[in-house]
Parts: C-alpha cells; structure tokens; sequence
C-alpha cells in the first residue's frame, strides 16, 4: 500500500496532468494564431499590403426619406426599414450602428477586422454612397490578434481563450515544480525565462 504522502502526490500528478492536456487542446488554435500575428504584427512595417477599395452607390426610396428627417439623437441609428433598404442598395448592414447625424447627411462607420466600410446618405435626396476597404487576410488577423472592431463574441473569446493559458501556464509550472527534483536543469530554464525579457526591458529597450 502507498505511503499517504506518495497518494496525494499520485493524485495531484493526475490532477494536474488532466488539466494540463485539457488547456493545452482547448487553446491550442488559439496560441497558435495568437504566435504567428505576434510575429506578423512585430514585422507590419516589412509586410506590404494594398487596400482593395470598393465604392458602391444607391437610392433610397422616396417614402423612406422621411424617416430621416427628425432623428431620435445625433447618434441615434438608422431607422429599420432605412438600414433595410440601405443593405439592399449596397450590401452593406448598418442596422443598430450609431450614425452621425448633421444638417445635409447621416454617416455611419462600419470599421470591421481587417477593414473599414461606411454608408452615408444625403438626407434630401436620399443618395446613398458607400465604401468597402479590404486590407487583406494579414491585417485581419492581426486585428483579430488585438480585438479591433472584432464584436461581443470575439471580446469574450479572447477572455475565454487568456483563462485557458492562465490555467495551461499554472498547471504547466506546478508539474515543473513536481518533476524539477529528476531535471536539474528545470529551474535554470524557468529563470531564464525571466531574466532574459527582464534584462531586455531594463537595459535594450529606448
């Protein structure tokens, strides 16, 4: 029978193993993206890259225009049926955006991950131009990479994704500390780790 102290320490071992592995495979997809835009994004000044531009036009029909004449706010969205016609005219939905509102036209910016797009209409005419930009798939992940204009579900994404590397660093130092008795060289490492991004912060960094 096992002595009570090599129990606990079989159980923490398995523990920490399972955790360990469940971390890694949920993260996994994650660190590796999140790696290669760390290195794309530290090199965006070598990278070249060439917005595709579209510009796109339209009309609004004359029984909507009316909608546009007492906006609830100065950001006060389009109207529904407005946003509507508005993504069927060009494409492009601007439906529960803020828009900014002045005396001739209403703007609406609709910045997304790796480009920009905008609608704007002429309040009297009912004139609706717009405009796409598309800064390639480098650019996109990068803004993945730095949660730009990603929405809700990437925001939460990302927050899920930090707790899973926590969990994965955590259980990773905590079998480190538990094996580091069979590999001298643990600790070396570890503090290697440190050091090195510390000396560089310290004396490299202007």
């Amino acid at each position: 029978m096992r002595p009570p102290r090599r129990r606990v320490r079989t159980w923490w071992l398995k523990q920490l193993h399972t955790w360990h592995w469940v971390s890694a495979a949920v993260s996994l997809i994650g660190m590796l993206l999140f790696a290669i835009t760390g290195i794309t994004l530290n090199h965006a000044a070598s990278i070249g890259a060439s917005p595709a531009v579209q510009q796109r036009s339209g009309d609004l029909p004359p029984p909507l225009r009316a909608a546009l004449a007492h906006p609830r706010s100065n950001d006060a969205p389009l109207p529904t049926q407005v946003a509507t016609a508005v993504k069927h005219e060009v494409g492009l939905d601007p439906m529960a955006r803020a828009g900014e509102w002045s005396d001739s036209e209403v703007y609406v910016a609709m910045p997304g991950p790796g480009g920009d797009a905008w609608v704007s209409i002429d309040r009297a005419s009912g004139k609706i131009t717009a405009e796409i930009t598309d800064r390639g798939w480098i650019s996109y992940l990068n803004d993945l990479h730095k949660g730009r204009n990603a929405g809700d579900a990437w925001f939460w994404f990302i927050d899920a994704f930090a707790g899973a590397c926590i969990l994965f660093t955590i259980t990773g130092l905590l079998l480190l500390q538990l094996h580091a008795r069979h590999r001298p060289s643990t600790w070396p490492l570890v503090g290697a780790g440190l050091v090195i991004p510390g000396l560089i912060a310290l004396f490299l960094i202007h």
